[in-house]
């Protein structure tokens, strides 16, 4: 028998504990900015920058030991998502005061190694046999192999955090020098006109990583919602609902905007999202069956093969092992929650069968678009709803626990998914620079735990400074965390509470009409195209939350452009590489100052404990100012890379 040699150095006792750090950094980070705007980032990128350079100090640190970091440290990431797209539902449907630590640290733990578990078979199918793109794996991929200045890439990182979190705690949460939002509305006869951006570098920095396309689909979605169907509604439907006519008699413009949108307009988007995640399932149904088949005959034919570590998975027989230790405790917390075998056993059977599904449909849609623009909300949409169309003939549509059954099992395969797609972007990295992918996973099942125990305190932190999803006397502009609020109103919905069902399916006709649009765009071989779920997202989110989005994206198209646009995917990785690192900066900055900035808030009590006197509040147009200036800075520092390679 041929002894294939060893690689060097991966797994090491540094680069895990180093991983942890920056799971918990990652995480946090990525908590808030998903509570507040709805959506995260890969964290891959930055994640390996800092490794190189943090291992370089420490004597050493080859492309493998790095790669280990990033691929932990990636985890943070993703069970942030999984945890603030869903379990904030419990919050706001009055199940829970406060994030309980417990129920959290299970949902999340449990939830991500089932998705480590669950995506083991899928990696030689979609990665070797399949070849799919995972851009953010090969981004890091790229950032690894070249060692590009760890020193540079740190400085970048780190002024870019600086300004990000100067202009969080300037602003309306701190020292109050600038509103959040620089906006205008108007009446326009019974229409209502309305325009405005938020003032966060963070959201700039998502809309250049997220790139032009989906920034314009972001921002096609909140005019669809604000300047046509606001308008249309306050002029001839608004008598249709009362209560409402009445409390928009009586309100400015801009309230009045809000109001309707609150009320009717951001249940166009749920209706979109519902009928792009079943799209999304059909139009995945035959590569979804042939990936798992051939990632269990790859399984079964290297069982008995000596193959290289460049192909070595964790055993099948200990993921059998593991699918069975981790669904055993869900089980019972299931059954803790119903308190009936004959509901808490097919919950668990649900939650099981949709995993691995929607786990196998997240890691191929990263594969096509990358982890950044993967819609594991409407995964979890679907999941959700067919769990709670499930559980009504189990428990009745009266059932008061109904809805939190529901977003129970949503919450775990949320986490799943999340983490699965994850997977499969860092073992794609792993398969171009050569790593183990059996390390791979067996260290990003130990960053989704490390992210699990961290995730409770950090959101009951951000729940008592600035609030949760519902508006309060206490917190009346709470972090909106959009998709949790729509997952709890889907459930809330099936199991005897009142949503305008009529208005969703409006919305589901909008998707409808987008899917049909795209699939013409695909046909066409246009690059364009309009993913239903990005523009349901800027249907359902304010709109001053995309337009600093799309700049973001107009920004990176003007750096393309600036280089004669981007030839191939290889090039286009290095033109943007200093710019998605100084749009990672300023998102962590913003949402780390946003987390410390809450700090003083619970301690005191006080929304305003920072907050400078009135006669130096300035108003939004030293927040323009800023952002202005902050994107020529972006502009200036993506632009200085390529002319330095």
């Amino acid at each position: 028998m041929s002894v294939i040699a060893e690689p060097a150095p991966q797994l090491t006792l540094r680069a895990i504990l180093l991983s942890i750090v920056l799971v918990v950094i990652l995480a946090a980070a990525n908590t808030y900015l998903g509570l507040f705007a709805g959506m995260t980032i890969a964290s891959a990128i930055p994640a390996a920058v800092v490794s190189m350079a943090v291992l370089r100090l420490l004597g050493g640190g080859g492309i493998l030991e790095n790669n280990i970091v990033q691929t932990g440290a990636s985890a943070g990431s993703s069970i942030a998502s999984g945890v603030i797209f869903t379990i904030p539902a419990l919050v706001i449907l009055g199940y829970w005061k406060e994030f309980e630590y417990q129920w959290v640290f299970a949902i999340a733990g449990l939830g991500g190694l089932l998705g480590v578990i669950f995506s083991v078979p899928l990696r030689r199918s979609l990665i070797v046999d399949q070849g799919l793109a995972f851009p953010e794996g090969k981004a890091a991929a790229e950032v690894l192999k070249t060692g590009e200045n760890p020193k540079q890439g740190v400085k970048t990182l780190g002024i870019a955090a600086l300004l990000g979190g100067f202009a969080k705690v300037g602003a309306a949460s701190g020292l109050r020098l600038f509103p959040d939002t620089a906006a205008a509305a108007a009446w326009v006869g019974k229409g209502i006109a309305y325009m405005g951006t938020n003032l966060s570098p963070a959201l700039l920095g998502v809309g250049y990583i997220v790139g032009f396309n989906i920034g314009i689909v972001c921002l096609l979605g909140a005019v669809i919602g604000w300047n046509i169907a606001i308008p249309i509604y306050s002029a001839f439907f608004i008598d249709t609902d009362p209560a409402l006519a009445a409390q928009v008699a009586s309100a400015s413009a801009e309230d009045a905007a809000y109001m309707i949108w609150s009320a009717q307009i951001r249940y166009l988007g749920v209706g979109a999202m519902l009928i792009g995640g079943i799209w999304t399932l059909i139009s995945l149904r035959s590569s979804l069956f042939s990936g798992i088949k051939s990632g269990f005959d790859a399984t079964r034919s290297g069982s008995t093969a000596v193959i290289a570590h460049t192909e070595k998975d964790i055993p099948m027989k200990y993921i059998a092992i593991g699918l069975v230790l981790f669904t055993l405790p869900l089980l019972w917390l299931y059954q803790s929650i119903v308190h009936q075998w004959t509901a808490s056993v097919p919950m668990t059977i649900i939650m099981i069968v949709a995993g691995f599904l929607f786990v196998s449909v997240s890691a191929y849609m990263a594969g096509l678009v990358g982890s950044s623009n993967n819609p594991v909300s409407g995964i979890t949409i679907s999941t959700i709803l067919f769990a709670a169309l499930i559980l009504v003939l189990l428990l009745g549509r009266d059932s008061p626990i109904g809805a939190v059954a529901a977003i129970m099992i949503g919450a775990v395969v949320c986490c799943a998914a999340c983490i699965g797609g994850d997977n499969l972007q860092d073992l794609k990295c792993g398969h171009i620079v050569g790593a183990t992918p059996w390390k791979q996973q067996l260290m990003l099942a130990i960053g989704a735990v490390s992210s699990a125990l961290i995730m409770a305190p950090v959101l009951n932190l951000l729940l008592h400074a600035y609030g949760v999803g519902v508006p309060t006397a206490e917190h009346p502009n709470p972090l909106l965390a959009p998709q949790a609020n729509l997952m709890a109103s889907v459930a809330k919905g099936i199991f005897g509470g009142e949503l305008p069902w009529v208005t969703i399916g409006i919305g589901a006709g909008i998707g409808a009409v987008i899917i049909a649009v795209d699939s013409w765009l695909k046909a066409s071989g246009k690059k364009f195209r309009i993913p239903v779920l990005a523009c349901a997202i800027g249907i359902y989110l304010p709109i001053e939350l995309m337009v600093p989005i799309f700049l973001g994206g107009l920004l990176s198209h003007i750096v393309e452009r600036h280089f004669g646009g981007a030839k191939d995917e290889a090039h286009h990785g290095e033109i943007h590489r200093k710019g998605m690192l100084f749009s990672a900066g300023l998102i962590t900055g913003e949402a780390l100052m946003g987390i410390f900035i809450a700090i003083p808030i619970v301690i005191t009590g006080r929304a305003d404990v920072l907050a400078l006197p009135e006669s130096l509040h300035f108003g939004g147009w030293l927040g323009l100012l800023l952002i202005a200036f902050i994107a020529w800075l972006l502009y200036r520092y993506a632009t200085k890379a390529e002319a330095a390679n």
